[in-house]
């Protein structure tokens, strides 16, 4: 891959998550080995798309949903075989609402194609593949509008992995003649910071320094920091958004210090979440914390905590990117009021 390629032509020669018709599976980048390795992992049963999901082979929000999406078409293909399908794979992560949205769907089409006749595998393939080609439309127009809010020079603080609007902003700003420096969180415990989002600003020939996750309070304090921009895996109708732990804390340092928080919010607000109250926070395997790299780090005995995500308020957030333009927190449910995507 070259520095000059902007994200259409990487997505292009490096898929990250397909169904191939000929394995009859789902093809999935291991996102927790990459970049150091490339392996694709051939998802044959929906139990493999299930566990991929859940050991982190896939993630993102869209990305796992996409897997999920595809991971129906490997269903039994009647009633019961779909229904099951859907249980085992709506149940992986419950915190980002995209799953919930692709999968009742997936599930709403295939049993509409079995009622008129119609092959359930195929209606199930066509409608998550033009989810997939929906989702990239977004993610550009999504980071168009983030760029729009970079000036020259920035110095750019990003918490985990933020997906492909990240990387269409940094794109499009570098068009626009601006030099962004990016500064990632490494995100523990599976490094994504310093392994998919060093490796994402790499490709597109954008420097970027890799930082742990308790420094960014005292970077900005001395002044390193101009803007902290992240994704989220949930907006709320009132303006809560919910992004890997560690998230809440780094926007509580950037309120304190008057520096903008932008959150890139894709396609905008779940429409079926209104308040805080309404999400569900993903608690993985505490032991998860205690490894680092394949590596354990801690003492034997010791216990650990892992909440994968947190929330952070309204009033710590400066503004939400959608693909539809940018909007307070506050006033992000009048994403809906427009015409429906």
């Amino acid at each position: 891959m070259h520095s000059s390629s902007n994200p259409a032509i990487l997505a292009d020669r490096f898929k990250t998550l397909y169904y191939d018709p000929d394995q009859d599976a789902v093809i999935l980048l291991n996102r927790a080995k990459y970049p150091h390795e490339t392996e694709y992992v051939a998802c044959r049963t929906v139990e493999d798309v299930a566990r991929a999901i859940e050991d982190m082979i896939v993630q993102g929000g869209p990305p796992l949903a996409y897997a999920a999406g595809l991971g129906m078409a490997l269903a039994q293909p009647d009633s019961s075989g779909f229904r099951a399908a859907f249980k085992r794979l709506i149940a992986t992560r419950p915190t980002a609402d995209d799953l919930h949205h692709i999968l009742p769907e997936a599930l709403k089409r295939a049993l509409a194609a079995l009622d008129a006749g119609r092959d359930p595998k195929q209606a199930v393939l066509d409608y998550v593949n033009r989810e997939i080609e929906r989702g990239n439309r977004v993610s550009q127009r999504c980071g168009e509008h983030a760029a729009e809010l970079l000036e020259d020079g920035d110095r750019v603080l990003t918490h985990c992995i933020a997906g492909a609007a990240l990387c269409w902003m940094l794109w499009i700003a570098k068009q626009q003649g601006k030099t962004i420096h990016l500064i990632a969180t490494e995100t523990r415990p599976y490094l994504q910071g310093a392994r998919l989002t060093a490796q994402c600003a790499k490709e597109l020939g954008v420097e970027v320094t890799v930082i742990t996750d308790g420094m960014p309070a005292h970077l900005m304090s001395q002044g390193m920091i101009d803007t902290f921009i992240c994704a989220a895996d949930r907006i709320t109708l009132d303006g809560h958004i919910t992004n890997k732990v560690g998230t809440f804390q780094i926007a509580i340092a950037a309120h304190y210090h008057g520096i903008p928080f932008y959150v890139l919010g894709y396609d905008g607000p779940d429409p079926h979440t209104e308040s805080a109250d309404g999400i569900e926070i993903e608690w993985r395997d505490g032991g998860e914390v205690l490894h680092c790299a394949g590596q354990r780090t801690a003492v034997e005995g010791a216990k650990a905590l892992y909440p994968a995500f947190d929330i952070t308020p309204p009033h710590l957030i400066t503004a939400i990117v959608t693909d539809r333009g940018v909007y307070p927190p506050t006033l992000i449910r009048r994403y809906w009021s427009q015409d429906q995507r």
